[in-house]
């Protein structure tokens, strides 16, 4: 397995017991499936064995996408789309139930996670996200309130996405090796007791106010609310830093920045 490109940030999983605890995190039978970056196809292979009902494949890499079309050309239910993902339209091809698969490359994971965070229509088509991230990464985006990788990720992935379970990958699984350890995290879509019309302007005020981390955020929540706006938040404290400010009062400033 020689062929990889570093600028892609490729790095294949090979590791056969990981590949078959990632896709025992659900069941495939029957389902609409979407791989991310499928790369050689070893975990599309294993996907394959669980008799999905239909899988679709996005590969950006020309070379790679080329050889799983040859490779499962006789797969009437497989189609690969020869595309960049954050540059492809995937809420448009999600189909009801459809479970997504994805060992991302590092250098932009967070921007996959986001887009998909950003569908329009929520709660979305989809059952099940399964990402691996860099396992710092993936710490960020399930940090809990409090803890010391609490921040804008975790807030804005907390609102639209629930943990189901999520284990760690060593570096020793993939070719060529990364230096880091990894995470892969089995997501569920939810459905918020708030309502953002725009999830834009959750991330716009997490921006605000994590501006100035170290801070208190009773001058950079000015910038976004009144002072009758701000009074009318229970529980929320001006006096405290972005980093100890409920996820819920965020929540509830991004509905009070929306009716303005």
């Amino acid at each position: 397995m020689k062929y990889f490109k570093k600028s892609l940030g490729q790095n294949f999983l090979f590791d056969k017991n990981i590949i078959k605890k990632i896709i025992n995190l659900t069941n495939v039978k029957n389902r609409n499936v979407i791989e991310i970056g499928p790369g050689k196809g070893a975990l599309t292979d294993e996907i394959l064995k669980e008799k999905p009902k239909s899988l679709v494949l996005i590969e950006k890499d020309f070379n790679l996408a080329k050889e799983l079309i040859a490779k499962y050309n006789k797969i009437k239910f497989l189609k690969v789309h020869n595309k960049d993902i954050l540059q492809f339209n995937i809420e448009k091809i999600v189909s009801k139930e459809s479970l997504i698969f994805g060992n991302l490359p590092y250098n932009i994971s967070s921007q996959i996670l986001i887009k998909f965070l950003k569908f329009s229509k929520w709660p979305p088509r989809f059952t099940n996200v399964i990402f691996m991230f860099q396992k710092e990464l993936g710490e960020k985006i399930i940090g809990k309130y409090m803890s010391k990788n609490y921040g804008r990720l975790s807030i804005i992935t907390n609102y639209r996405l629930n943990v189901i379970n999520k284990f760690l990958v060593s570096p020793q699984c993939f070719f060529p090796q990364p230096k880091v350890t990894s995470m892969v995290i089995n997501f569920e879509p939810k459905k918020s007791n708030f309502f953002i019309k725009d999830i834009n302007n959750l991330e716009k005020i997490t921006n605000v106010l994590f501006s100035n981390k170290r801070k208190m955020i009773n001058k950079n929540i000015k910038k976004i609310l009144n002072e009758n706006e701000i009074n009318k938040i229970q529980g929320l404290d001006v006096m405290k830093r972005p980093s100890e400010i409920k996820p819920e009062n965020y929540y509830k400033i991004t509905e009070f920045f929306e009716k303005k």
